[in-house]
């Protein structure tokens, strides 16, 4: 198992931060990922990935990635787990409110899970396994203003979120 774990503040309050980041929205064109959700947002729910805009009268891929809300304390954490063939994602985030100055605190923490395979394959790719759990949870840290700009926007309807 592989864990990286990432903060950045933003001006925003949690209340917003936790509608940009915790709502899956049908379509995030930040993600460029549709979502297709199974009941209502909270502990248990679960979804379907798919890569791009999935029309709405075609359902997702049997093979597309399954994932599933395991831990949900609005504002403040939300947590997912993504099934996929070979692993296991887990993605967690937590809203605190900001040390020194106004806004919100994001915590991200990505773990991966390799399933089945060799240990010997699993301690060769060791090292390509950290960068790129650390790079991912830069990447999400990253994109936190484009996610926020989205939610904000007029038009926020129109692309997801």
């Amino acid at each position: 198992m592989t864990t990286a774990t990432g903060t950045r503040t933003v001006p925003q309050s949690r209340a917003e931060v936790w509608r940009a980041l915790a709502v899956l929205e049908p379509y995030c064109a930040v993600c460029d990922v549709s979502y297709v959700v199974t009941g209502t947002a909270g502990l248990g729910t679960t979804f379907v990935c798919v890569p791009g805009r999935i029309e709405a009268a075609r359902p997702p891929a049997a093979t597309a990635p399954r994932g599933e809300i395991v831990e949900w304390e609005p504002q403040k954490t939300v947590a997912t787990r993504l099934e996929l063939t070979p692993e296991t994602w887990t993605t967690r985030i937590e809203l605190a409110d900001a040390a020194d100055e106004a806004g919100t605190a994001v915590t991200i923490t990505v773990t991966h899970q390799p399933k089945g395979g060799s240990k010997l394959v699993r301690f060769v790719q060791k090292g390509a396994t950290t960068r790129l759990v650390q790079h991912t949870v830069d990447s999400e840290l990253a994109k936190l203003p484009e996610h926020l700009a989205q939610v904000n926007s007029p038009d926020a309807a129109d692309t997801g979120n």
